[in-house]
């Protein structure tokens, strides 16, 4: 599932994640550490086992060359409103600070594993779906 380009699996979930309303970054597998790794290093290995080909490793978070183990991190923001005097301007354009009472948003963090579980849940299916229809054979499979 998924295409060789634009429509990569990886940017599907990466677009999916980012649309839930606290989450700032997404990485995929080791995510932002492949950036200092050499190539050498990245490059998941595979080998026989039980009679199947596994990966040696899963650097790239179980998207290549076949679906494994996902490893997806999202990286959510704290909430807003907190007890602290916090530096705004006022509808004049004047200078001032607020200092917020209470919690006034909604707090993600105990929900987020769920949420983040379900988008990638939901991503997945589509991905299926989508390749469905993405040969005519699996079309007429499907209707006859």
């Amino acid at each position: 599932i998924g295409d060789p380009v634009f429509g990569k699996l990886d940017a599907a979930f990466a677009q999916a994640l980012m649309s839930i309303g606290a989450v700032k970054a997404v990485e995929i597998g080791d995510g932002v550490k492949v950036s200092t790794m050499k190539g050498s290093e990245n490059n998941d290995g595979f080998h026989m086992e039980n009679g199947r080909i596994v990966k040696t490793t899963n650097h790239s978070g179980g998207i290549l060359g076949g679906i494994s183990e996902i490893l997806l991190r999202a990286h959510i923001k704290p909430t807003p409103s907190i007890a602290q005097p916090q530096q705004t301007v006022t509808t004049t354009g004047e200078n001032t600070s607020i200092e917020i009472k209470g919690r006034h948003d909604p707090v993600i963090v105990p929900r987020a594993v769920v949420v983040v579980e379900s988008m990638a849940a939901i991503t997945l299916v589509d991905a299926m779906f989508s390749n469905m229809s993405a040969r005519m054979d699996y079309v007429k499979n499907f209707y006859l």
